[in-house]
């Protein structure tokens, strides 16, 4: 699709100038299958990289897939820099793909495996070879060449499977869970080559995890998928900042209510308890009010007043009634679920857990400060 400007001609009349398309990626993957329907719109320019997010079943690796041309659109419409790709078959797209068990051919060798692409769209031999090796050496493997998949690291083919895939230049690289077959030691080294790359990557990238922290370093903007739909997307910073479902909430660490604002307060909904929360914000209508685990803290007996042991947090204006329902090990940090007034979690350090005597079925009073809250229009 070209776009137009208006521009005056010679004698005054204004005339539509074709300008150049910024070309990218302009898509509606409507997809039906069974009792699941996935419904997703996705628009991206180039040197975008997109995160697809979301639970098991969402959606996202069907989405992946129609990208790819491996499942057919039941209906919408796959334009890549302004050329329809909705009947064009996968072999022929320009599209590059990184699955979660890389998929490298097991009887070539590593340079091999990234030359079969080029060989594949026709490129003589000897040249498909070189741009391979051209391709490992950007990689940091041009020492391992020779070596068939088998003798390859976990981090190491993941990225000769990123060399094969950009080797075919792509207009579309889709990466499928590429970091979840490491260990946590590789995978923090290796995200941190794939930001790179991916920032020097001046086409469209569409990335599929379940991990909030890959999603967050590696893209520029977050589409979270529940049930085949969109429930919200943008910058990784206002998603983590302004979550609007329960899944994401828990994906980036946060209790999360929504009710109804009068002033400095929600009304959560009867769902979570019906119970007041004070907020720093002035709001009126329906809202959302979140806080992270940490805000909250935890008293054997009742504060005399607000406030009482809430150290550096401010004021806390918020006072629940709660009982232990489960306790989780965090990192160097105890996880404990609470019901009562409010259905929350709190995160306490492994000492004040002890001196808490922290236990299933132990009443306790949570208290959180009004300013560790941050609510928003719902």
């Amino acid at each position: 699709m070209t776009s137009h400007s208006v521009r005056p001609d010679d004698t005054g009349t204004a005339r539509a100038v074709p300008r150049p398309d910024p070309g990218g990626l302009d898509a509606h993957l409507v997809v039906r299958r069974g009792a699941f329907h996935l419904d997703l719109r996705l628009a991206a320019a180039p040197g975008d990289v997109v995160a697809l997010l979301g639970p098991n079943g969402a959606g996202k690796t069907t989405a992946l897939r129609a990208l790819a041309g491996l499942t057919p659109l039941t209906a919408g419409h796959l334009r890549l820099d302004s050329a329809d790709l909705d009947r064009t078959p996968p072999e022929a797209r320009p599209v590059g793909v990184v699955f979660q068990d890389y998929l490298l051919f097991p009887h070539l060798s590593a340079l091999d495996n990234v030359a079969f692409g080029p060989r594949c769209q026709g490129t003589p031999k000897a040249a498909a070879r070189a741009l391979a090796a051209d391709w490992l050496d950007r990689m940091g493997l041009a020492d391992h060449a020779a070596a068939k998949p088998r003798r390859l690291s976990g981090g190491q083919a993941q990225r000769v499977a990123l060399a094969r895939a950009l080797a075919v230049r792509p207009r579309l690289l889709l990466l499928d869970e590429p970091l979840a077959a490491l260990d946590a030691r590789t995978r923090l080294d290796v995200r941190g080559h794939l930001r790179d790359h991916l920032a020097d990557f001046d086409a469209v990238a569409v990335l599929v995890t379940h991990d909030p922290l890959d999603a967050m370093v590696l893209a520029d903007r977050l589409v979270v998928i529940e049930d085949g739909h969109t429930v919200q997307q943008g910058a990784p910073a206002d998603i983590a900042r302004r979550p609007r479902t329960d899944y994401i909430a828990r994906l980036v660490g946060l209790n999360l209510y929504r009710g109804r604002a009068d002033g400095h307060a929600v009304h959560t909904d009867p769902t979570d308890g019906g119970a007041a929360i004070a907020t720093a914000e002035h709001l009126t209508g329906p809202a959302f009010v979140a806080f992270p685990p940490s805000a909250v803290t935890l008293h054997h007996d009742r504060p005399d007043a607000p406030g009482t042991g809430t150290g550096a947090g401010g004021v806390a204006a918020n006072l629940w009634r709660c009982r232990v329902a489960g306790l989780e090990t965090h990192g160097d940090r105890i996880r404990a679920d609470l019901t009562g007034d409010l259905r929350l979690t709190a995160e306490v350090t492994t000492v004040a857990a002890a001196e808490l005597r922290l236990r299933p079925g132990l009443d306790v009073w949570a208290t959180v400060a009004a300013a560790q809250t941050h609510a928003y229009p719902a």
